[in-house]
């Protein structure tokens, strides 16, 4: 006997559909599941068993095969135990072949028949949207998200159940509507740092990627932090992108499913290359790049990152996303992605007058030289962070001097992010060299300053293109709608600075 159910796998952030054969045939006792499953699919024989016998149900003693179409894609996960349960069920005429035509099913299974969730359900029911999804009911908000009729069941026994009409489908509690997600921690909270403070305030409303040099406890990671809470909430597409590359790489979501805010990542810097742009298994789950995609992602101790996993930062930074390529399957990964890093200017961190760095010229060179020319030219944003004056970290600055609080600082780069969608871009950042001319012009006294620039070789081509793009956000946010001034490329060149000390024999590109 023959039956067949629809379910989906997982490939990258991208759900696919496939059919799930189950053939029951006369002959010695076996399971088989071909189609290029990996380990734990072809493990899913055993969780299989154990859970139709603890339902109540019969385990076949004939011959199982199993097959996953179409065969030439990989599949994995354990979130084709159901539909093979289901299908082998009514390859047994243990449950009519009618009561799962036009459903397609999707979880895991316990030994003592019990759903489980999967990660992606998200991407897995956009794949079979078309159908009844059915799934673990700790997915149904997921699910919820990308198809539109959703049966959820907490057991084996109870899809059974609801299949043939025994009892009804359960029907969980909907949301209401929830309140929005709070912002994090607060820019007033940083005392001092105006150069710091304006930094952040540009890289948010230009999407610019920032360095942070500094020696240890100067707030580095406290602007940093609090980066993502000037930033505009998503909108509904992006929302649903973000949550979707969540969801296949078993990110835990917020309550309702939906990823509202822009998300913060900061991996650790003993990460993988493959941890952080992705890849792996035959999944080719997404990275903490991808995850961070709409977001902000924090790389703290820059200098103690391996060098080969820095520079594979590269090219995302540039495209805005990740091509990841192996043997059998090519997987593009989203990486849009507002890139911020905080390092010491030396392995001792001291700055200051002679004498106060332990370190020799040679390991200032090599510490520094950890971070390649090539990435530190796509920082558009490089900046010194000096430790606080006293006055103002012990709380003693005048009363008319409190910092600004973030909402007052987010509508500023709200207005200045309406004011890049005018011009047709999500964010300065994204303006392509060719349209600069025309998007960005230059009044006179500022295309003198970026000429000398160029002329002594303190500024590449591209690094032109980035100030161009970074003094447009600074006139933006000063509410300046003609062409660049040359305030405006003077603030752009003064946060491109050279943040590591001068020292014989480095070189770092402007």
């Amino acid at each position: 006997m023959l039956a067949m159910v629809t379910s989906s796998t997982l490939i990258g952030v991208e759900g696919r559909a496939i059919a799930v054969e189950v053939h029951v045939s006369t002959g010695l006792p076996s399971f088989t599941i071909v189609g290029l499953p990996d380990a734990t699919c072809r493990e899913s024989r055993d969780r299989v068993r154990a859970a139709i016998l603890s339902s109540g149900l019969k385990w076949p003693q004939r011959r199982v095969t199993v097959n996953l179409a179409p065969t030439g894609v990989r599949k994995g996960g354990a979130g084709l135990d159901l539909p093979i349960a289901v299908a082998l069920l009514a390859a047994d005429e243990q449950l009519p072949a009618a009561a799962t035509a036009g459903c397609a099913f999707i979880g895991e299974l316990g030994l003592d028949g019990s759903l489980r969730p999967v990660a992606g359900a998200l991407p897995l029911a956009h794949a079979v949207s078309s159908s009844v999804v059915v799934l673990p009911a700790a997915c149904a908000a997921e699910a919820r998200l990308a198809a539109a009729d959703v049966r959820c069941a907490s057991s084996l026994g109870e899809v059974v159940d609801c299949l043939v009409g025994r009892r009804p489908w359960p029907q969980p509690a909907r949301a209401g509507r929830l309140p929005p997600p709070p912002v994090g921690p607060d820019l007033s909270d940083v005392r001092g740092q105006p150069l710091g403070r304006l930094a952040v305030e540009v890289a948010a409303a230009g999407r610019h990627h920032l360095l942070l040099v500094g020696p240890p406890g100067a707030g580095k990671t406290m602007l940093a932090e609090r980066l993502p809470g000037l930033l505009p909430s998503l909108t509904r597409e992006e929302a649903l992108e973000v949550t979707r590359i969540h969801s296949a790489a078993g990110v835990p979501l917020p309550e309702g499913a939906l990823v509202q805010r822009p998300p913060f990542r900061a991996p650790h810097h003993s990460a993988s290359p493959v941890s952080l742009v992705g890849g792996g298994g035959p999944q080719m789950r997404p990275g903490e790049l991808s995850c961070a995609h709409r977001g902000v992602l924090f790389l703290d101790e820059l200098g103690e990152f391996p060098a080969d996993v820095l520079d594979m930062l590269r090219e995302p930074l540039e495209e805005g996303q990740v091509l990841v390529c192996r043997a059998r399957a090519s997987v593009t990964f989203p990486a849009r992605v507002l890139l911020v890093a905080a390092m010491n200017p030396c392995p001792c961190g001291a700055e200051g007058g002679p004498g106060s760095c332990r370190c020799r010229d040679a390991i200032r060179t090599r510490y520094a030289a950890r971070v390649s020319g090539p990435l530190l030219d796509r920082f558009d944003l490089r900046v010194h962070v000096n430790r606080p004056d006293v006055g103002e970290l012990m709380g003693s600055a005048s009363p008319g001097s409190a910092a600004e609080p973030t909402a007052a600082v987010a509508e500023r780069v709200a207005a200045a992010r309406e004011l890049a969608r005018q011009r047709g871009y999500a964010a300065n950042a994204d303006i392509p060299g060719r349209l600069l001319d025309r998007l960005v012009p230059l009044g006179r006294g500022a295309e003198r300053m970026l000429e000398q620039r160029l002329r002594q070789g303190r500024l590449s081509a591209r690094g032109m293109h980035r100030a161009r793009r970074v003094a447009r956000t600074v006139a933006d946010l000063s509410g300046w709608p003609g062409p660049l001034r040359e305030e405006d490329v003077q603030a752009a060149l003064a946060l491109r600075s050279e943040v590591f000390p001068p020292i014989q024999g480095l070189e770092v590109p402007a």
